[in-house]
């Protein structure tokens, strides 16, 4: 894997992550993301557009160890053993929410405060395996129109020239039910 010191824009990615079974699961999906991470230069943090962290306002996560949520039920145990527990990264997080503008992008705290989601780690456990790449988490505000949400899209471009991997995570639907 490439060091992001050599410089160039990170990429943007959206990854549909899948039910949560992908999480232990060793097959072609969990195996593509293992091989796009090894194309990629390494990054210096990663930000995690996550669909699962809806919220009136858009935040992000400022903690220097973000907790772990196992936000899903009704699977097996093994999945509940799982941790995957990077670093954060507040002081990118801090300095995104300056940058946007005034009430643009906050801070998460006190009831907002969150942490990493599945759509987060699911992904992430297999690209970094051994958690030694900071995440951070935005959340999506669904109550602003598409002219707000562009507007945060370009204050999360810069990210790109300081090492910082953007990854929308989410699927269309959840409906593990169908075959």
């Amino acid at each position: 894997m490439s060091d992001h010191t050599t410089g160039g824009r990170m990429p943007v990615l959206f990854i549909g992550h899948g039910s949560p079974m992908n999480i232990i699961q060793d097959n072609p999906y969990t195996q593509s993301l293992e091989v796009l991470a090894a194309s990629l230069p390494r990054p210096s943090s990663v930000l995690v557009v996550s669909a699962h962290w809806l919220t009136r306002g858009t935040f992000v996560t400022v903690s220097d160890r973000p907790r772990q949520i196992y936000d899903f039920g009704g699977f097996p145990d093994e999945l509940y053993e799982i941790r995957y527990q990077p670093a954060g990264a507040p002081e990118e997080a801090r300095r995104l929410a300056e940058s946007a503008g005034p009430g643009a992008i906050r801070p998460d705290a006190g009831e907002q405060e969150w942490g990493l989601d599945h759509a987060s780690w699911a992904v992430l456990r297999h690209m970094y395996p051994k958690a030694d790449v900071p995440v951070w988490e935005l959340s999506l505000d669904m109550g602003r129109p598409l002219a707000e949400h562009l507007a945060i899209a370009r204050a999360l471009a810069p990210l790109r020239d300081r090492g910082v991997l953007v990854l929308g995570s989410g699927n269309l639907v959840h409906n593990l039910r169908l075959p």
